[in-house]
């Protein structure tokens, strides 16, 4: 395993610790519109790198097979939402701002569903932070080293306003500074393992490469089109988080497409 694979895979989980760290310096509640203009932002993020680190290398790879490239980016993408949909529906979990629980019955602790609900959240990225180093361990021409740490530093950026969104409502919860801080850094800590999961699967199988980036990317976009935007959009304030979605979406493409 590379020196650089390695460095891929933690860069987003340092990206969760440093947003978890907020809880060290903010009092009491996480200010509404601060909340909102994150939630937007962490969407904008991974829509862009859904489509530009995800289902266009996705398809590119399949450009031999004429009007029939599209296919492997469909059913991967498909099955990429159908899976978020299972575990989200099984896992039972806690959303920040919530009162009951989604998921199967369980005695789990508040924090405990609060924990799983943003680790859910950060399987699918762990996956394409994977996916795309899988890439280009495999000699993949369509992805560049440059490209996939990009997706690296995005993913990244995208998890510090994660990190502090499930580290400052356990906080409030009643929990200490450490116990919301570690908590809340180790929700992140499925990245890294399920992004290795992704490269050594990869590695195994590389035909289903394509159809491993357009999985990521549908997962992804579950995680926004179910729980990101719909959090982003509720109550007052919801234009910020519009204003957040831009912002993360041009910064995402940015990274992909200059240093892609």
């Amino acid at each position: 395993m590379t020196t650089t694979l390695i460095i891929g895979l933690t860069i987003p989980l340092l990206g969760t610790m440093l947003g978890s760290a907020f809880v060290f310096f903010m009092k009491g509640d996480m200010p509404e519109r601060l909340q909102k203009a994150l939630l937007g932002f962490a969407s904008g993020v991974m829509v862009a790198a859904s489509v530009w680190s995800l289902l266009i290398p996705a398809i590119d790879m399949g450009i031999n097979n004429g009007k029939w490239a599209v296919l492997p980016a469909a059913v991967g993408f498909l099955s990429g939402m159908g899976f978020l949909l299972l575990i989200d529906e099984l896992t039972p979990h806690l959303h920040p701002g919530t009162t009951h629980p989604e998921g199967l019955r369980s005695h789990l602790s508040k924090t405990a569903m609060l924990a799983l609900a943003v680790t859910i959240h950060n399987l699918p990225e762990g996956m394409a932070v994977g996916v795309v180093f899988a890439g280009t361990e495999n000699d993949t021409s369509y992805i560049s080293i440059a490209g996939a740490i990009a997706v690296s530093i995005g993913i990244a950026i995208q998890n510090i306003p994660e990190g502090a969104i499930i580290s400052m409502p356990m906080r409030a919860a009643g929990n200490s500074r450490w116990r919301s801080f570690l908590i809340g850094s180790l929700s992140g800590a499925v990245e890294p393992v399920g992004a290795l999961a992704v490269v050594l699967l990869a590695s195994l199988f590389i035909p289903i490469l394509p159809y491993m980036l357009s999985f990521a990317a549908g997962a992804m976009l579950y995680v926004v089109v179910e729980e990101l935007i719909p959090e982003a959009s509720r109550g007052q304030h919801y234009n910020i988080s519009t204003i957040g979605f831009g912002i993360g979406f041009v910064l995402m493409m940015l990274l992909d497409v200059l240093l892609g």
